[in-house]
């Protein structure tokens, strides 16, 4: 089973998309909303990352959605 964050905001149209693709694929995940939560926006802030959306999956960290990579952490 993998582990899967995701970091997103409100306003993130490839938040929505890889969202979108996860709920597509039948992938559990969490999202860390940093519009809605502002201790999550620090952590987002703290590992060093300014923009979302960021993934972290099963510990390896994705900016973006990167299909490729995401597939890739996913043994897709």
């Amino acid at each position: 089973m993998n582990n899967i964050e995701i970091y997103t905001s409100d306003t993130c149209i490839n938040c929505i998309k890889v969202k979108e693709y996860f709920k597509e694929n039948e992938i559990n995940f969490t999202e860390k909303n940093i519009s809605k939560n502002s201790e999550q926006r620090k952590e987002l802030i703290k590992m060093g990352y300014m923009s979302v959306p960021v993934l972290i999956i099963n510990g390896e960290h994705v900016l973006g959605f990167d299909l490729k990579r995401i597939n890739e952490l996913l043994n897709k």
